[in-house]
């Protein structure tokens, strides 16, 4: 990152005030760093992810995301919206050495082709998948589900949330139906198992 901008102070953007930000740095020198961002007195900020999440400079008009292949939906997602955030229009320049039929690639033109967050997070379960939806499991492949998935059985998902608040609201304790409390104590026993072994 030092290297980049040192060659962008040299070459192309000589003349105008580079500046870096990373995750390393004091958390005093960060803040004069994205002060003076703000406030226009740096020209252009070279950053880490850093910069993803909690910064809005509306000045900030243009971005381009090195190696955009090692990120995935949501993070580029994240990082875009850091731009175009005031009046002027943004640009988000996605680099990428990638092949052209690789994943990655398609991942990149996934994020290029849309601004909806809802059809990122689609494209982002597809690719990570659901994880354990009924465990602590935040992604990959190993799902609790055996029967369906989020994706592609979002309908019925629903259906089925539906019944339960409906058998719910009607009996709290399940008392009318023994089997579904007992499967239901059997699930949330293993689910507490799990979780105490990993703590």
């Amino acid at each position: 990152m030092l290297e980049i901008a040192d060659e962008l102070r040299k070459g192309a953007l000589a003349g105008l005030s580079v500046e870096v930000l990373h995750g390393r740095m004091h958390p005093d020198e960060k803040d004069d760093v994205m002060r003076r961002f703000s406030a226009g007195d740096v020209d252009v900020l070279v950053a880490t992810t850093v910069i993803e999440v909690g910064v809005n400079v509306p000045n900030a008009t243009a971005m381009v995301i090195m190696d955009a292949d090692r990120f995935g939906v949501s993070q580029l997602h994240q990082l875009r919206g850091r731009v175009g955030r005031g009046s002027a229009p943004g640009l988000c320049l996605l680099v990428s050495e990638a092949h052209e039929a690789s994943p990655a690639r398609a991942r990149l033109s996934a994020v290029a082709a849309t601004l909806d967050g809802f059809e990122l997070s689609r494209i982002d379960l597809e690719q990570r998948r659901e994880g354990d939806v009924l465990g602590q499991a935040q992604s990959g492949v190993r799902s609790s589900l055996r029967m369906l998935t989020v994706i592609d059985d979002e309908e019925v998902i629903a259906a089925a949330r539906e019944e339960a608040v409906a058998i719910v609201a009607a009996d709290p304790e399940l008392e009318h139906l023994p089997e579904l409390r007992t499967v239901l104590a059997a699930l949330l026993d293993k689910d507490r198992e799990e979780y105490l072994d990993k703590g």
